[in-house]
C-alpha cells in the first residue's frame, strides 16, 4: 500500500470500485436477484473508499516508517468489515419452510471485501476475485440447480384399511425411491380407518423440492384413501 497515493491513484482505485461492482451486481440484476446494480456497487465503492481514507490517514511525518501501529490502519476497514455482517444478517429471512438471503447476504460481505482490496491499491488482485465472483455466482448456479441432493418431508395419510393396508403404503413409498425415516399410526372406527404421519427423506434436483412426487397424486385418486398431505420440510445450513 502506498504511504502517499497520488490522486491519480485513489480516482483509479475507485473506479475499479465501480467496475467491480456494476460487473457483479449486473449479473445478480439480471436475475432478479436481491443486492443487485446499485446494491452491490454503493457497498464495493463505501468499501473501497474506507480503504482510501485509511490510506490517505497513514502519515511518516516526524515518525520512522518502522514505527507505524498496523492496527491502527486498520481500524476502520475492519469496522466496515463488522457493519456490513449486520446488514448481512438482516438479509437473511426465513419465509414459511425456506431460509433466503443466505446468498445475497454473502454476495455483500465478499463485495466488500472486494472493495477493500481495491481500495489498498491492489488492481490485479482486486479484478481477478471479481472475475471469481462471476464465475461463482453464474456457473455454480447452474450447478446448483442440476446437483441432486437428499431432502425431508413428511406425509400424513388417511386411509380405508380394507383398500390400502399399511404394508402397501410403505411398498409405494420404497418403490418411489423414498427413505422412510419415522412412522406411525394410529387406527380408528374400529380399526377401519388408519392414519399414517410419515417421515420421508428422497433425493432430487433443488427445484423438485417442493413439488409433491406423483405417487401422491396417484394416491389421492385411490377410492381407499381420504387425504394424503405432503409438506417438504426446512433446508438447513
Amino acid at each position: 500500500m502506498l504511504t502517499e497515493p497520488t490522486w491519480i491513484d485513489v480516482l483509479l482505485r475507485l473506479f475499479c470500485a465501480t467496475v467491480g461492482g456494476i460487473v457483479v451486481g449486473y449479473n445478480r440484476e439480471a436475475r432478479s436477484q436481491a443486492a443487485g446494480l446499485r446494491t452491490t456497487t454503493l457497498v464495493c465503492v463505501a468499501a473501497c473508499l474506507s480503504m482510501v481514507l485509511a490510506n490517505l490517514m497513514m502519515t511518516i511525518s516526524g515518525k520512522e516508517p518502522q514505527s507505524f501501529v498496523r492496527l491502527d490502519v486498520m481500524r476502520l476497514p475492519l469496522g466496515v468489515l463488522s457493519g456490513i455482517g449486520f446488514i448481512g444478517a438482516g438479509a437473511i429471512i426465513r419465509r414459511g419452510d425456506a431460509v433466503m438471503g443466505v446468498v445475497t447476504a454473502a454476495t455483500l460481505w465478499f463485495m466488500t471485501v472486494v472493495g477493500l482490496v481495491f481500495g489498498a491499491g491492489q488492481i490485479g488482485l482486486g479484478a481477478g476475485v471479481t472475475l471469481g465472483a462471476i464465475v461463482m455466482l453464474s456457473a455454480l448456479k447452474r450447478t446448483d440447480d442440476v446437483m441432486r441432493r437428499s431432502f425431508r418431508a413428511a406425509l400424513n395419510v388417511t386411509a380405508e384399511a380394507t383398500g390400502l393396508s399399511e404394508d402397501e403404503l410403505r411398498g409405494i413409498l420404497e418403490d418411489h425411491g423414498q427413505r422412510i425415516v419415522t412412522w406411525a399410526v394410529t387406527y380408528t372406527e374400529g380399526g377401519a380407518v388408519f392414519a399414517a404421519r410419515v417421515e420421508l427423506e428422497w433425493t432430487g434436483r433443488r427445484r423438485d423440492r417442493a413439488r409433491p412426487p406423483e405417487f401422491v397424486a396417484a394416491l389421492m385418486r385411490r377410492q381407499a384413501v381420504r387425504e394424503a398431505d405432503w409438506t417438504p420440510q426446512a433446508l438447513s445450513g
